[in-house]
């Protein structure tokens, strides 16, 4: 898939925006949640940043080393007790949560919303049409991330225009 500088401005502007949210929880409405991975995985590997991905079948493994997983994380529940536990900056992005968002998940994710220290979790679920428990909203920020379709120049009257 090719990015085009728009889309990379796009979706940088979106990961500064996760980084500098006061929120732990962070739910990006977008309806091409593959392309948004491919931007995340960029940046991984561009800026060294600690991304991971959470999947059903695979557990948290990191966007920059895609073997590298975190044993014991395939149920949502331990992967959400292993970032509550970790000692380190990271963003962890779930993109299979919607069958997932109950207890006792939705104790953890308050845990981890209401979090405050040094060392800085975000848990960031992207997805078309996510809804998260009431209990969780206070804790929560949302974000919307949409491509823009660059406009392509056209000939007319013997000019280009856009």
């Amino acid at each position: 898939m090719n990015v085009d500088s728009s889309d990379s401005n796009l979706s940088s502007r979106l990961f500064d925006r996760v980084i500098a949210s006061k929120q732990n929880l962070i739910v990006v409405e977008t309806d091409d949640k593959a392309e948004l991975l491919v931007h995340f995985r960029q940046l991984a590997l561009r800026s060294g940043q600690s991304i991971y991905q959470w999947q059903d079948d695979l557990g948290i493994s990191s966007l920059r080393e895609g073997e590298v997983r975190v044993p014991g994380s395939k149920r949502m529940a331990d992967a959400l007790r292993y970032i509550l536990q970790s000692m380190h900056f990271g963003i962890y992005l779930f993109t299979e949560a919607e069958g997932h968002l109950r207890p006792p998940n939705i104790g953890l994710l308050r845990q981890i919303g209401r979090a405050k220290g040094g060392n800085e979790r975000k848990v960031v679920f992207i997805g078309e049409g996510l809804t998260l428990p009431d209990s969780l909203e206070e804790v929560t920020e949302h974000l919307s991330y949409a491509r823009v379709a660059p406009q392509r120049p056209r000939l007319r009257d013997g000019r280009w225009v856009i």
